[in-house]
């Protein structure tokens, strides 16, 4: 297989595994429609991030050496699940109390922005399922002509531009929308719909075999 080849066979499969329904889509939607597009911007390069993480330690064989370690496997799952768990908590209790208002100023964008991308990258940092799966799909895509260590690199940047421009297409398809997005049943049904989904893959990464 060809470098070129291999790039876009990934790209492929990367763009079909991102528009799939799942956490990072409903974090985003989430962001999106709750603390506008800033926020959501924010939680995808996050995200992004996480993945970039991931894919350089499937390439460097560190994620390997994690998924045979069952006691530091496990104990990283626990960890990502009680996070996952406990953000989707904290949306259940804001979809019950409410008080939900329209953006304030620079300096509340700003830090709702690193709270974001905060939420992104730990959720994605602490799920082992992620570094599993790219350790299973690194590999096939090597190209015995570059270095595993820069294929991964090479790899994960596909990976990011694909997640980057379906974040794109899904924030602006929010922004059409983005009126009746600002009522606050319409916020709190938000939160309560990827509070649930939070709390239920925390609890599916819990129970989950390594």
């Amino acid at each position: 297989m060809t470098l070129t080849a291999a790039l876009l066979s990934f790209a492929l499969l990367a763009l079909l595994i991102t528009i799939t329904p799942g956490l990072d889509n409903a974090l985003v939607l989430r962001y999106a429609g709750r603390q506008g597009s800033g926020a959501a911007f924010a939680a995808s390069a996050g995200i992004c991030a996480g993945l970039f993480v991931w894919a350089l330690a499937a390439s460097l064989g560190i994620s390997a050496l994690l998924a045979a370690s069952e006691v530091a496997y496990t104990a990283l799952r626990w960890i990502g699940a009680a996070y996952m768990v406990y953000l989707g908590v904290r949306m259940l209790i804001s979809a019950i109390r409410g008080g939900y208002g329209a953006p304030g100023g620079s300096s509340v964008a700003t830090v709702r922005s690193r709270d974001a991308f905060r939420t992104g990258f730990t959720v994605n940092l602490l799920n082992p399922k992620v570094g599993a799966f790219y350790v299973a799909l690194i590999p096939q895509f090597m190209v015995p002509s570059v270095a595993p260590a820069a294929m991964g690199v090479l790899l994960a940047v596909v990976h990011i531009a694909v997640c980057m421009a379906w974040f794109v297409v899904l924030i602006a398809l929010v922004g059409v929308v983005s009126g009746w997005l600002q009522r606050p049943s319409v916020q709190r049904g938000l939160d309560g719909v990827v509070g649930t989904a939070l709390v239920g893959f925390g609890a599916r990464l819990a129970l989950a075999k390594a």
